[in-house]
């Protein structure tokens, strides 16, 4: 059954890329994916796998590679995706020697994937459990792990239909999962190689704000002024925040998109009423005047959300009301308040921000309104919410040592 549905996924997938870029890019990829391989294996090395999905994973990925890089020179790291939004965002990814799409997970295509780079051992991030790799590597010898895994009573392996796809984690060496919940859910189904490590994202975040770029164009634009910053923004975020900050103009704000395409762009711009909007690609540090009496600054472009954060006194991070918020994590980290939508209950570290008091989840606009102005009355607050927050992301730090402690090198 499994393998039928991947066949007609397959076919669908080739019927969408004809109308989409983004599904184009993926199927094209995962068509070169085996040329690619077979141009830059080294037959001679030893190679360690590393998959993630998309970009999130690959971000709670990254701190075991670099470390791995770091104390084992004597292995080479492949690293694979299986969306563009990952893939071309990383592809030049410097921690990896080989870093390509994941071909879909057919019989044959796992067997030529695994025949080309022989693997030494896997390691498969969140939520990936590809049937047919799994069940070759596991066929073959080649310990595999999942790292910063969890699991709910909802998913397919704890229902009664799912029984037989639940095979497939007795395909995994070990599992490093982020809480007690998930170890008692996989014991239930006989699965007791299990550690409850964390998650390394909040490795990674520690590392990011470590090495936080400096970004002149953000620091002049905010000039010491009270500052709010909103991540990964989509509209439903945009319709709570926008209207406060339009009456209360003593803040400068600073909103990254999710999207970033012109459509959107302007829309935001039209939403920002007798307020100087200006881009951030209209300024270049040579010549900030631009920034003159500007008190709105919108991130029209990729790559500098988690440095952006270090000038907030308070951050929004999008997505609440719609799939589910972004990385929480990464504002966090720099000791602010962090706002977010309802959509939040299958994001563990929202849940913890939450009960320390450092993440302030909202159902509307008024919710908002009614936060902002205690934070007016009472400045302070800020400060202590925002200590919680870098405390809470600290306490945390740590799954990286705990799994490759645990790992057999």
């Amino acid at each position: 059954m499994y393998n039928l549905i991947i066949y007609l996924y397959l076919c669908g997938v080739a019927i969408v890329s004809l109308f989409s870029e983004k599904v184009r890019k993926m199927w094209r990829g995962e068509r070169e994916a085996i040329r690619i391989l077979k141009e830059k294996v080294d037959p001679d090395a030893k190679y360690v796998w590393f998959h993630a999905a998309s970009l999130g994973e690959f971000e709670q990925g990254r701190p075991l590679m670099e470390q791995l890089r770091r104390e084992h020179p004597e292995y080479k790291i492949l690293l694979t995706f299986f969306s563009p939004s990952g893939y071309e965002v990383r592809k030049n990814y410097e921690g990896a020697d080989i870093i390509c799409y994941l071909p879909l997970d057919t019989i044959t295509n796992a067997r030529r994937f695994l025949r080309t780079i022989r693997p030494v051992m896997a390691f498969f991030i969140k939520y990936e459990f590809w049937y047919n790799y799994l069940h070759i590597l596991s066929h073959r010898g080649v310990p595999v792990y999942s790292v910063s895994s969890i699991f709910r009573p909802g998913q397919v392996f704890f229902r009664w239909y799912g029984h037989q796809y639940s095979h497939v984690l007795k395909c995994f060496t070990h599992f490093f999962v982020q809480n007690e919940i998930s170890k008692e859910l996989l014991s239930t189904i006989g699965i007791t190689d299990v550690s409850v490590v964390g998650d390394t994202r909040f490795d990674r975040v520690l590392q990011i704000k470590a090495a936080a770029k400096q970004l002149p164009i953000v620091e002049a634009f905010c000039d010491n002024k009270k500052v709010f910053i909103a991540g990964s923004s989509w509209q439903p975020d945009e319709e709570i925040f926008i209207p406060w900050l339009n009456e209360h103009k003593d803040w400068k704000v600073v909103i990254a998109p999710h999207v970033i395409g012109e459509d959107h762009l302007q829309q935001i711009e039209k939403m920002l009423e007798g307020r100087k909007v200006v881009r951030y690609t209209q300024v270049n540090e040579t010549d900030l005047s631009p920034l003159q009496d500007a008190d709105v600054l919108i991130i029209n472009c990729f790559g500098l959300l988690s440095s952006i954060y270090h000038y907030a006194d308070v951050t929004y991070v999008g997505g609440g009301f719609g799939v589910g918020i972004h990385n929480t994590l990464e504002a966090a980290v720099w000791d602010v308040p962090v706002f977010f939508g309802p959509n939040n209950q299958r994001f563990q570290e929202a849940q913890g921000l939450k009960a320390c008091g450092a993440g302030l989840e909202i159902a509307n606009a008024d919710d908002f309104r009614r936060y902002m102005q205690g934070f007016e009355e009472h400045p302070e607050v800020i400060k202590e919410l925002g200590e919680k927050a870098g405390a809470y992301v600290s306490s945390l730090a740590g799954a990286t040592q705990k799994v490759l402690s645990q790992v057999k090198l």
